[in-house]
């Protein structure tokens, strides 16, 4: 197994910007952006950055695609005109697999390039170059999909790469995940969402709100334009949750309307245990 000594990471976000961070001690790591402003962001953090395609793409052994998934085809196309080897191994941190997966597909048949799927599990409401850190990935999921069938060796390489920044790697299939995180992320924002819509019907009211408002709705604040992106890929999947979660309220409703304090007690302590499994 040879270890991927130049990088280069195509979008300067969150996760782009915090793979640069965790990984400029021991690799050679380049930072793309198309834009100058967040180059010049990124230089000030002691980054190696470039708006040229071509400089950040030169000799690179791995590629991460850290851009919305409804552009990497288009982007990865571009890379390979500027000169990227087609010896360089090919991933991303979509939060979708099987999107990346068709859309990259024709691209990886007609080059023999490989491309397996990757999904670190880590980030925040608040994107942008400036909130990045090394230690973004610490101790979070990793989620690898090897739909294209990459070679052991391969796989091998990519799953050290992500053990290093500190994440805990799990290997799945593409429709596998998107019927994993539906149920795990993408749900979970939609409820905050839901949280915010209602709790904060009257803005006014947020004066009023403590930890618990705070802490069930803080992922709502995330970029808009991201996660409707995110919602609509994994459409058919986020559906299938909600239902269960209108099921869920529906008992909830009809316990409250009988007044059936002892079920709803018993309601609450499942949601407790199931809550309790989880680390702190």
């Amino acid at each position: 197994m040879i270890e991927q000594k130049n990088i280069c990471v195509l979008g300067a976000g969150l996760l782009g910007g915090s793979i640069a961070l965790a990984t400029r001690e021991n690799h050679r790591t380049t930072l793309w952006s198309r834009r100058d402003e967040t180059i010049e962001q990124a230089r000030a953090l002691g980054l190696q950055a470039s708006v040229k395609m071509a400089d950040a793409v030169e000799n690179a052994e791995l590629l991460v695609l850290c851009v919305p998934v409804g552009s990497m085809a288009h982007l990865l196309e571009q890379a390979i005109a500027a000169g990227l080897p087609r010896t360089c191994l090919l991933t991303d941190v979509g939060s979708v697999k099987r999107q990346p997966h068709t859309s990259l597909r024709p691209i990886v048949q007609r080059t023999g390039m490989d491309f397996i799927g990757s999904h670190p599990m880590a980030g925040g409401e608040k994107g942008g170059i400036e909130q990045s850190r090394a230690d973004l990935f610490r101790n979070a999921a990793c989620l690898l999909t090897n739909d294209e069938n990459a070679t052991l060796d391969k796989q091998q390489c990519l799953e050290c790469f992500w053990s290093d920044l500190g994440c805990k790697t799990s290997w799945t299939d593409a429709e596998s995940h998107d019927a994993l995180v539906a149920r795990i992320s993408h749900f979970p924002h939609v409820l905050a969402a839901v949280g915010s819509m209602v709790s904060l019907r009257d803005t006014t009211l947020a004066a009023f709100g403590g930890g618990g408002l705070r802490d069930t709705t803080r992922v709502a604040s995330g970029s808009p334009s991201m996660w409707a992106e995110i919602l609509c890929e994994n459409r058919e999947h986020v559906i299938a949750v909600l239902g269960e979660a209108i099921g869920e309220m529906a008992i909830m409703r009809e316990l409250l309307a009988n007044s059936d304090q002892q079920a709803v007690q018993e309601w609450l302590a499942e949601a407790k245990t199931r809550r309790d499994v989880m680390n702190p």
